[in-house]
């Protein structure tokens, strides 16, 4: 059978469900989103079908309001009918998938079951979103077609932003609905998605829950803070910011407690004592101290200082951090596993934590293989793609040294699971290996390749394998194959200067030369923050402006060199895409995005305007998407792209920045961030199999004289209101000079080198100003905007 999921259909309403179905929207799927009749009703209000859907009705409005979005764009709201289970349940006959989300309560799940059956049609997908009841035990009674297409399919929270999707096949679940399932969710829904087996928690609640509670168990017994564990269990480990207690507030004890409750009431022995929620929790949800959602947990804010709870006065105090010598040593490691095996070994209070932490961890880890997943591949991506860990359990035994690890744990009395056990005893040392450029990993008795994906292109293992065309400092050339170059960014922050500008010239000719088509574009934090601060900044205090205005040119002539190659240029922007991130971008004959994607011209913000084509460009981009055969109003376009530019917007995703006019109708957006090169090139090739010409290079009608004056205007007015400073005004009048086209008629055809020299112009001379340096130091001293 071929399925499709054109409709669906999210029975809950709370806040994982209302997130799922804010996900599809935002893939373009029309999802009915069913939740109770409030019991509370009037007699008046239970005929008013308003009245009877104010739940799920509710849990939409609440959707444009929550922080992170769920919502790539508020205009996919539309995509969502809500409605309720007692008068709507007879239109999941329409719908391809329903998905269940509601309380965790085997019988009450069971009960809507038996309701589904009743109305879906033959061939229609259900799941559930639970987080660790039996998924076999829920098909017990249903129907056969229910039972072969039903599954367990756990989202994180929030959706559409954390990777990981557990799908969960029952015994009775066809082997096509569980190929067709991993297959939507990785290339429709944008996930990771991981084979988990029907055992409680599955499997990154499972293994993170008792990562915490031990993280928690040996701060009691060894006598840290809160504050100091956290300083210890972020970042500098490979793990998210939040580290863990700060991770649990935003969690919610009532459910991370619930989640270890019910680990707890499925397991026995030693493992059944670690799942027991802490005495310091129990009294934490008795006071109502429930993290973020309270507004205090481990950590409460007060006024600016962050406090955190003592666990023994059970009172708050200013928060501290942990110093000792192998923090200072780990820093000046390079890599994540030097300084993980750095800070593991060390024989101080840091070292002395994290071994205490991570010895269970990962011997709990290996004991699981098998029983929660079928491969330590598995295992890692659910921990990274779920709990945000760069480093899965067996990547960090690798790094810590497995031999080594294994020896100090026997030392310690650890019971060593037979799988590690039977990795050294072949006379191995790790469970991952390379050879030619792959990857390999340890089954239980040998080593198996790494299974790859097409559609997943890794540049680290491509460039190890395959090489590179031609590098400097700034970014790399490579062969992607099928006639599509790459021209990879890899300076500090993706920042640019005159090595990328040098590496995009180089780029581009060659392409030109021997390839079908170029894409820009890497996998580092971010696509690009911009150009070198710290180099302009630089050379504006040395009154340098002759360099400055040299890679200004050069930069404003390698974004034209881009735009009118004569072959396809692919921009594949992600993550901060700002300033000159933006500028690369818009030029390219096609720019395939990430969904999440924050892109804007941001420069104002440093006291500067936009100096590569970038004003241009977006003004074009606007003209260029307004229908044919109207008449243009360019004073509109004008406020439009100034007011874009000078209140530095960015855009919240890949569509919003279609909204913003950085992406036009044809440009693209991957769903799915790992598959963002590989579309790319697909865009590319198809640009140049279907005849690309470049474009035919054009005369630009600009608003002139009066239009300076109906911008200024508005600048104006905004002075004089105290909503922008002296300084914003300065910024403003030559970003309206620019955008107008300086001293010429409203309706004036100029050529685009007219407009990059006002740009450029208009650049050297606010880098020149000391309040636009003032704002350039604050910037990259602080990481903040200064306004003065």
């Amino acid at each position: 059978m071929t399925y499709q999921i054109k409709k669906a259909a999210v029975l809950g309403s709370g806040v994982m469900g209302s997130g799922i179905a804010a996900h599809l929207a935002n893939i373009g799927i029309p999802t009915l989103l069913l939740d109770m009749v409030p019991r509370d009703l009037s007699n008046e209000d239970k005929g008013n079908s308003k009245a009877r859907n104010q739940i799920a009705q509710g849990a939409l409005e609440k959707l444009l309001k929550q922080k992170p979005a769920p919502l790539t764009s508020k205009k996919n709201l539309s995509l969502i009918t809500a409605g309720n289970f007692e008068d709507d349940l007879d239109k999941l006959k329409d719908v391809d998938w329903i998905i269940e989300v509601i309380i965790e309560n085997l019988e009450i799940k069971k009960v809507l079951y038996e309701k589904i059956d009743a109305v879906r049609k033959t061939g229609t997908i259900i799941s559930s979103n639970t987080s660790g009841i039996s998924i076999n035990a829920m098909t017990d009674g249903r129907s056969e077609d229910f039972q072969k297409h039903f599954l367990g399919t756990h989202f994180f929270n929030p959706p559409r932003y954390l990777k990981l999707l557990e799908v969960i096949p029952a015994k009775s679940t066809s082997a096509e609905v569980v190929e067709f399932m991993k297959e939507f969710g990785e290339d429709r829904l944008g996930k990771g998605v991981v084979l988990a087996k029907d055992t409680p928690n599955f499997i990154a609640n499972r293994i993170g829950t008792y990562g915490l509670l031990v993280t928690l168990r040996e701060m009691l017994a060894r006598g840290y803070s809160v504050g100091e564990v956290d300083s210890v269990t972020g970042p500098i480990i490979g793990r998210p910011k939040s580290a863990t207690f700060r991770t649990l507030d935003v969690v919610g004890l009532d459910t991370f407690g619930h989640v270890a409750k019910n680990v707890y009431e499925q397991t026995t022995g030693e493992e059944q004592k670690v799942f027991e929620v802490p005495v310091m929790i129990t009294k934490m949800l008795e006071n109502g101290w429930l993290g973020a959602k309270s507004g205090q947990g481990f950590f409460q804010k007060k006024g600016k200082e962050i406090h955190e709870l003592n666990p023994e006065t059970m009172e708050y105090e200013p928060a501290k951090k942990l110093k000792t010598p192998s923090l200072e040593v780990a820093k000046q490691q390079k890599g994540l596993a030097a300084k993980v095996k750095t800070l593991t070994y060390a024989n101080d209070r840091t070292g002395e934590l994290l071994w205490s932490i991570l010895a269970p961890t990962l011997v709990y880890s290996a004991k699981l293989h098998g029983e929660i997943a079928d491969d330590i591949i598995s295992i890692d991506k659910a921990m990274k793609w779920g709990f945000g860990w760069e480093q899965g359990p067996f990547e960090v035994w690798d790094a810590i040294g497995v031999k080594e690890s294994v020896e100090k744990m026997k030392a310690e009395g650890l019971e060593i699971p037979a799988f590690v056990q039977s990795l050294l005893d072949s006379g191995n040392e790790s469970f991952y290996k390379e050879q030619d450029g792959d990857t390999y990993y340890f089954n239980g008795s040998e080593y198996s390749l790494v299974p790859t994906n097409e559609k997943v292109i890794n540049l680290k293992q491509y460039k190890k394998k395959h090489g590179v065309i031609k590098k400097n400092s700034g970014a790399s050339l490579l062969d992607l194959g099928d006639g599509i170059a790459l021209l990879e960014f890899h300076s500090q922050s993706n920042a640019i200067g005159l090595d990328i500008i040098q590496m995009i010239n180089f780029a581009v000719e060659e392409v030109e030369k021997n390839f079908k088509g170029l894409v820009i574009g890497n996998q580092g934090k971010n696509f690009c923050v911009g150009a070198n601060l710290g180099m302009i900044l630089m050379e504006a205090q040395d009154d340098n402006i002759f360099e400055l205005d040299f890679t200004v040119r050069s930069f404003q002539n390698a974004m034209m060199k881009i735009k009118y190659s004569s072959k396809p240029v692919v921009a594949a922007p992600f993550g901060m895409t700002l300033g000159g991130g933006a500028e690369v971008c818009l030029p390219a004959a096609h720019i395939q995005t990430s969904m999440e994607t924050y892109m804007g011209l941001v420069e104002v913000g440093v006291g500067l305007i936009p100096g590569g084509g970038g004003n241009k460009e977006l003004y074009m981009k606007h003209l260029k998407g307004l229908p044919n055969g109207v008449q243009v109003d360019y004073q509109y376009v004008a406020n439009k792209v100034f007011e874009t530019i000078a209140m530095a917007k960015v855009s919240t995703s890949g569509e919003e920045a279609r909204e913003n006019n950085f992406l036009n109708f044809a440009d693209g957006i991957s769903v799915n961030a790992d598959h963002l090169i590989y579309d790319a090139k697909h865009a590319a090739l198809a640009l140049y199999e279907n005849n690309y010409k470049a474009p035919l290079r054009e005369k630009v009608p600009v608003t002139g004289e009066s239009g300076y004056a109906t911008l200024i205007l508005g600048a104006e007015g905004m002075f004089l209101s105290g909503f922008i400073s002296e300084h914003d005004l300065k910024i403003a009048k030559k970003l309206s000079y620019v955008l107008s086209g300086g001293k010429v008629p409203y309706g004036t055809l100029v050529d685009e080198q007219y407009l990059l020299d006002l740009e450029r112009e208009a650049f050297l001379s606010l880098v020149a100003e000391p309040k636009s340096q003032a704002r350039m130091q604050n910037m990259l001293v602080k990481g903040k905007p200064l306004r003065n």
